[in-house]
């Protein structure tokens, strides 16, 4: 069995890496090609180059570099194309993965289509889900709400859960073990802070975040701030000037795997998180971190997709939750006074939102043994192959 993968940011390889033990639990011969980062490599996948290339967001941001990532992908369609898998699996990242669909479609229908991370048609840009029917045979949805707004566009849908919510619970010695490691003091409180995964975000979002944590309020919490190697040095040159003691995480050294559970254990050791919005929200739930979300982007971005905008929380736990229990600061609220106002409440009163974190991973899967296995099952099905 021959599957291509591509993914395009760090929360799609770790969905990646996941799929790929699960297919190979599964069907042991099973052969993996496409585009990834470095947990998706750690599972045998050689990459047709590193994904961090693709990692753009917002429409000033991508202009730039249009005809790199044409160029891009291109290659990727060829590759396709040559190698004829059984199936294409596109993860997330839909500017470019749903470009690949479409043009291997196009070019030989007969490569079955999947898509992992159903496309948020409910929050923006409705239409998405009608334009990629055409190209996409199979949804995996990680919310349970999505399959319906697939299904009624052609496509078939599968709730398949958040691996995040299959995550066995850090221990108590796993955080005194990182304690020791980056000489953190058990008897002080942390913060994790968390400006994103993309060198785009972390130029944005960086000096708010330093000048929330510039506050008196956090002057005697510790610092952690887990990153990606090769982002470090950008981190490291904006927050030398804050008072606290820090520690950068960056998973240098480890394995991929090693390097994805010292993230959580990181999120564990903090009694609250200040973070970029996204999915590393469910992983901050996953650790049972309280948090405050912060999120900015350039002004076109910012009054284009906030035109488009459906729903009043983009906050994944204030979704699958039905709540609003966190805090979410996007676009022209991101700023640092409000910011740390709610932080600062969040670490007095955080009872309700460790309630909507508990239902929100309950919802996503949480002691489903079967879990772990069920995004690799629905491909299967898919091809006939259950």
């Amino acid at each position: 069995m021959k599957v291509f993968v591509v993914a395009g940011e760090a929360s799609g390889d770790r969905l990646g890496a996941d799929l790929m033990r699960g297919l190979r639990h599964l069907v042991p011969d099973v052969n993996f090609r496409g585009v990834s980062g470095p947990e998706m490599q750690s599972e045998g996948l050689d990459s047709l180059f590193d994904m961090s290339e693709l990692s753009v967001m917002g429409l000033a941001e991508v202009l730039p570099k249009y005809f790199s990532l044409k160029r891009r992908l291109d290659q990727t369609v060829a590759k396709v194309l040559a190698w004829k898998p059984d199936i294409l699996i596109t993860i997330d990242s839909p500017d470019f993965c749903l470009r690949v669909a479409r043009a291997v479609r196009s070019a030989d229908p007969r490569i079955r289509t999947c898509h992992y991370v159903a496309p948020s048609v409910w929050a923006w840009r409705a239409g998405r889900a009608k334009r990629m029917a055409g190209s996409i045979d199979h949804v995996l949805a990680l919310l349970p709400f999505e399959p319906p707004y697939m299904e009624v566009e052609g496509m078939a849908c599968d709730f398949v859960g958040h691996p995040i919510a299959a995550q066995a619970p850090i221990t108590s010695k796993q955080i005194a073990q990182f304690q020791t490691d980056f000489n953190l003091d058990p008897a002080r409180e942390s913060l994790v802070i968390l400006p994103g995964s993309r060198a785009s975000e972390i130029k944005r979002l960086l000096s708010v975040f330093c000048e929330v944590l510039s506050q008196p309020y956090f002057a005697e919490f510790q610092l952690i701030f887990p990153t990606l190697p090769h982002l470090a040095p950008l981190l490291q040159a904006e927050i030398g000037s804050l008072p606290q003691d820090k520690r950068l995480v960056t998973g240098s050294g480890r394995s991929a795997a090693a390097a994805a559970e010292e993230r959580l254990v990181a999120y564990s050791a903090a009694t609250a998180a200040l973070a970029a919005s996204g999915t590393v929200s469910l992983e901050l739930a996953a650790a049972g971190t309280p948090m405050v979300i912060a999120y900015d982007m350039g002004l076109i971005s910012r009054l284009v997709i906030g035109s488009m905008l459906k729903i009043d929380t983009v906050t994944l736990v204030n979704l699958v939750s039905e709540t609003r229990a966190v805090p979410e600061f996007i676009g022209k609220d991101c700023k640092a006074e409000r910011i740390g106002l709610a932080l600062q409440h969040i670490l007095k009163a955080p009872t309700a939102q460790v309630q909507a974190i508990e239902a929100t991973m309950i919802r996503l899967g949480r002691g489903d043994q079967d879990l772990r296995y069920r995004a690799a099952r629905a491909v299967l099905t898919g091809l006939g192959r259950a």
